[in-house]
């Protein structure tokens, strides 16, 4: 066969990959007997292998009740399995078993593949045309490292990107230890008294701030002239290399630039350490070069309201890609949402004491019903009051940040800790909520980047606080859509507030409760959605 014979061949196959994973899934799907349903399998396996076949990358929100139960993912790697070509799957470690284990076993089974299936932290080797599933870490490392253990223009697969800015961040944030200090001295040991009396009067400096629930602080002007005098008296030849590092990003402070780095210190009180921090700020223009070395699939649950996830997309620094949004069930998926009117607001003197009495009353009403109740509060200090509270009255049933729980059993909660952990708990029947997950300007880090929003004139509320507590909020509840469940929302702000209606509307589908009943509690709904 001649070479036009044989790109004609090679093109007519990727032409209908779209058809074939349509109908292998189909087919699969119909043999499942008590398979998972969700409406869109097929039309996500098409767009991941249209994606495949043109080489052009695509944004998928799934929606966050199947973002939390990861139904979809059997969409994905039915695709990854048919395509011809190489694929690399991004996912965490524990979704890497769930595929390894279950998703493609399964669906070898049915598919026409035969493809070799690898895990690691780098790509096998040249030859290699596979599926290769890798940790968020490890690829990420690889795109920012001199030498990239990954080969560009490999499709690449990236699950779970609700936390993808978090993952770039940590992956780029850069650390000097207490440890480090050591090293700077054996590096430079005519300047060990210099090295010595700065660390002694940062130490001093960092531990007269007040105490926050972050242990956390952005540098302060006279820690800035410490390290700066510090850097001055040295040879800058002779530095270790996180030193070398971070005195780069460190100078780079001084320098006009529109989107500096965030430096912070973490301190340990009891033990009298310190550690210090820098990050960049803004992603976009560092992952932009990252997005055109290989077609990516990224899919995550709710992004944003719009399907083309404006926001997400420039944080990020996605430009050029296809976006798709599934839409919910909304018979399936309604929470029934009670909202108070009258509750004082989160940061009057007066709110503690009112929420706690609203979570005992709640509390009450649903004793007689079985399932798990989550009391989710952002606020370290009075997450701690709320379970002591509850454990005095409830005993054992109620406690604070454990999996081992009865089977009516009291969970109270931050948010990081029930993200961690929902998808190994029970969906709640109840889940209460204290106030929204708006990140706290009492962050440092949190108010560097607000900071940040300012000097560029941007809003910062709806450009970064709004969408994150969006986010957070829809993945919070979607184990509660599983039973079509309460959720009470103990902020009054959603309703004496503008940006109110934009939460409800992320919250939809829903059915609006004005009253507390212990018949609410029932095993029965005879609510209908909004």
């Amino acid at each position: 066969m001649g070479q036009f014979g044989k790109s004609h061949l090679l093109w007519d196959e990727k032409r209908v990959i779209e058809a074939e994973v349509h109908l292998s899934l189909h087919n699969f799907l119909r043999s499942q007997a008590g398979f998972p349903s969700w409406p869109h399998h097929l039309t996500m396996a098409r767009l991941v292998a249209r994606a495949l076949r043109l080489g052009r990358s695509a944004l998928i929100q799934v929606g966050a009740v199947c973002g939390y139960q990861g139904r979809y993912r059997t969409s994905f790697v039915a695709s990854a399995l048919m395509w011809h070509g190489p694929v690399i799957i991004v996912a965490t470690e524990t979704v890497q078993q769930r595929l390894l284990l279950v998703e493609i076993p399964r669906l070898q089974q049915w598919l026409p593949a035969n493809k070799p299936i690898r895990s690691g932290e780098a790509w096998p080797n040249p030859e290699f045309q596979g599926l290769l599933l890798t940790s968020p870490e490890a690829w990420l490392k690889g795109q920012f490292a001199t030498q990239n253990p990954f080969p560009p223009n490999i499709p690449t697969i990236i699950d779970g990107v609700d936390d993808l800015e978090d993952w770039v961040r940590h992956q780029l944030t850069e650390d000097i230890q207490p440890h480090d200090w050591e090293q700077l001295m054996l590096a430079c040991p005519y300047e060990t008294e210099v090295i010595r009396e700065a660390k002694v009067k940062l130490t001093h400096e960092l531990f007269q701030h007040p105490e926050n629930p972050y242990e956390c602080y952005l540098i302060s002007q006279p820690e800035t002239e410490i390290l700066q005098r510090l850097f001055l008296a040295l040879d800058q030849t002779c530095l270790p290399d996180a030193w070398k590092h971070f005195w780069e990003q460190f100078h780079s402070l001084d320098e006009n630039l529109s989107s500096p780095p965030l430096f912070w210190a973490t301190i340990d009180r009891r033990q009298g350490l310190f550690s210090l921090h820098y990050a960049p700020i803004e992603l976009g223009k560092i992952l932009s070069p990252i997005w055109q070395r290989q077609p990516v699939v990224l899919v995550g649950s709710a992004l944003e309201s719009e399907t083309e996830a404006p926001l997400f997309r420039q944080r990020l620094g996605l430009e050029d890609v296809t976006c798709l949004k599934f839409s919910s069930d909304s018979q399936g998926e309604a929470i029934q949402l009670y909202v108070p009117y009258k509750l004082p607001l989160p940061n009057t003197p007066e709110f503690q004491a009112a929420f706690i009495h609203k979570v005992r009353t709640l509390v009450c009403l649903s004793a007689t019903a079985p399932g798990l109740t989550v009391v989710l509060v952002g606020d370290v200090p009075l997450k701690s009051r709320v379970g002591a509270i509850l454990a005095s009255e409830f005993g054992s049933r109620v406690q604070v940040e454990k999996t081992c729980l009865d089977e009516n059993g009291i969970l109270v909660t931050g948010w990081e800790y029930w993200r961690q952990h929902q998808t190994v708990l029970p969906a709640p029947r109840l889940l209460m909520i204290a106030t929204l997950p708006l990140p706290s300007l009492e962050n440092p880090l949190v108010a560097g980047r607000v900071a940040h929003y300012k000097r560029s004139h941007q809003d910062w509320f709806r450009l970064y606080l709004l969408p994150t507590a969006l986010n957070e909020l829809q993945r919070a509840i979607a184990p509660v859509r599983e039973n079509q469940g309460i959720v009470a929302l103990l902020d009054s702000r959603v309703v004496n507030r503008s940006y109110g209606a934009q939460i409800l509307a992320s919250l939809s589908p829903l059915a609006r409760l004005n009253y507390l009943d212990p018949s609410l509690f029932s095993q029965s709904n005879e609510q209908d959605p909004d």
